[in-house]
């Protein structure tokens, strides 16, 4: 079997048509540790973070805040934690 002819189109690519690396072009990079993506800041972590659970509730009250659009689950926390604050034996 003879070895593959070239297809006659260079590979070789002249520096100076590569792009300028900027400020936002490095800003927007992934950065890796070895093979690991090494995830960028985000936002900090919260000293009190919210805990998932399964909870059941009547179906008029899941629909009641479902109809109330994005962040329904934010709604029903904000109840729930008003409803403590007014049920709290008084100290």
């Amino acid at each position: 079997m003879q070895p593959k002819k070239p297809s006659g189109e260079s590979t070789w690519v002249d520096p100076d048509d590569a792009p300028e690396l900027t400020e936002e072009w490095f800003a927007s990079a992934d950065l890796y540790q070895g093979e690991k993506l090494v995830r960028k800041g985000g936002r900090p972590k919260s000293p009190n973070p919210k805990q998932m659970v399964s909870l059941r509730l009547d179906p008029g009250v899941l629909e009641y805040f479902r109809a109330t659009g994005p962040g329904w689950q934010s709604r029903i926390d904000a109840a729930l934690r008003e409803y403590v604050q007014s049920h709290r034996p008084h100290q």
